[in-house]
């Protein structure tokens, strides 16, 4: 009974794995073998021409570096400003529940509200370049420039994700035991010893976590990229992710996309 009992509680999540997880991923392994000609639609086995293009192509390498370079600078600074701030609204601060709460809604807003909501900030006449025109700086091009376009993304990533990974890291903070910072105390270790000594070294296992998920995440980053710059200016946006979109639903070469898509699943694994 008790055999069948967890067979039955866990048939929905396995159902939903195999539908929603493994049958997509053979489909895209199958197809990542084919090629659909442009002109008759004719599905044909390419083997794997399809690797070979895309292992060979500077487009497509530019593409792996931009998103490398995009995690590589954006995830340690999740880590390190939701560890900080983690680290502030721990203490008895006033009004910290509000405080939390403030920090924690750009995590609520749906990605492509937060894209449209910056996407107007950031438009040549917009709150930001009027901020700065008001403390005396010329405007910025932003969106519209191959130098700034993904540190704008990258920073509205980073706005989004701060206030969603502070609250497990708040958690963390909460499971260290208070008897090892009490006897610190007594020991007369100030704030910045406790911290190094104490704090950080024991916070670091959802320090681990939150940055192997960042870093998950921000390899899958489309959203923000579709709805402000279209991979551009001058592909200095084009991350994988809507690289895979372009080639899939934009010039239809669907083998070479389910092949990125083969690519990054290995390169996540």
């Amino acid at each position: 009974m008790n055999l069948l009992t967890a067979t039955l509680l866990l048939a929905p999540a396995v159902v939903a794995l195999i539908v929603m997880r493994i049958i997509p991923m053979v489909f895209a392994l199958v197809q990542s073998f084919e090629h659909q000609s442009f002109v008759s639609g004719a599905i044909s086995f390419a083997g794997v021409d399809n690797y070979g293009y895309l292992l060979t192509s500077p487009g497509f390498y530019s593409v792996v570096v931009t998103t490398l370079v995009f995690n590589v600078v954006v995830n340690p600074l999740v880590v390190v400003l939701s560890t900080a701030l983690a680290l502030l609204l721990s203490q008895r601060v006033r009004f910290v529940g509000l405080w939390r709460a403030m920090i924690f809604v750009p995590a609520a807003v749906p990605g492509a509200v937060a894209a449209l909501i910056w996407s107007t900030a950031l438009q040549p006449d917009g709150l930001v370049n009027a901020a700065l025109k008001a403390i005396g700086l010329p405007p910025q091009p932003f969106l519209t420039s191959s130098r700034q376009a993904l540190v704008a993304i990258g920073i509205m990533v980073v706005w989004g994700a701060l206030g969603y990974w502070m609250l497990f890291l708040i958690a963390g903070l909460k499971d260290i035991p208070e008897s090892l910072t009490e006897a610190a105390i007594m020991d007369g270790a100030g704030w910045w010893r406790r911290l190094f000594s104490i704090t950080l070294p024991l916070l670091r296992r959802p320090m681990a976590f939150v940055l192997i998920a960042c870093t998950v995440g921000n390899f899958l980053v489309f959203a923000p990229i579709q709805i402000l710059t279209q991979g551009g200016p001058a592909g200095s946006t084009n991350m994988i992710m809507y690289n895979i979109y372009y080639n899939a639903y934009q010039i239809g070469d669907l083998g070479t996309a389910q092949a990125q898509v083969v690519l990054l699943l290995l390169l996540l694994s």
